[in-house]
């Protein structure tokens, strides 16, 4: 049996997802204005990682913080992210992206700008999916010149 997408490293996805994308939004850009594209696009990434997030919540059969710290292990898959875990607790998951590889294959690829809006965006719809009683804070990326991504999950009490 073919291996399915969702058995693929997120980063490869990732570049697929980028390969087929970049070329669609320039000549887009082209006909309706980049801005406009960019807009529409990052609009319907937040409602997939919505999706996303709550297909999640009921693949693992729980939509608590700590069962999503555990999925979470799936974007480092192929050494794609380096992290430091600050703290892991019922209530609280806070780490730091030191390297992310996401942002080095956009990058690469010559779409910088572009992997903010396919990758960083995702990141508070994908929580707000799963429980949106979980709240992300994260002030820095790397994909935004930062040295690291600052992670802060927060369960509502």
């Amino acid at each position: 049996m073919a291996p399915s997408l969702s058995t693929l490293p997120v980063l490869l996805r990732r570049e697929i997802e980028a390969r087929i994308l970049a070329p669609v939004v320039d000549a887009m850009a082209a006909e309706f204005g980049r801005e406009r594209i960019i807009e529409i696009l990052r609009d319907t990434i937040i409602k997939v990682a919505r999706e996303q997030g709550a297909e999640l919540a009921k693949a693992r059969g729980s939509n608590a913080l700590e069962e999503f710290a555990d999925a979470t292990m799936a974007w480092t898959s192929g050494d794609a992210l380096t992290i430091e875990v600050i703290e892991h607790s019922a209530d609280r998951y806070d780490f730091n992206v030191t390297r992310c590889r996401y942002a080095e294959m956009y990058r690469d690829l010559g779409i910088p700008e572009l992997g903010a809006v396919l990758s960083c965006n995702r990141d508070f719809s994908l929580i707000e999916g799963y429980n949106a009683d979980i709240t992300l804070t994260r002030e820095t990326t790397i994909m935004g010149g930062a040295s690291a991504c600052k992670f802060r999950y927060r369960q509502k009490t």
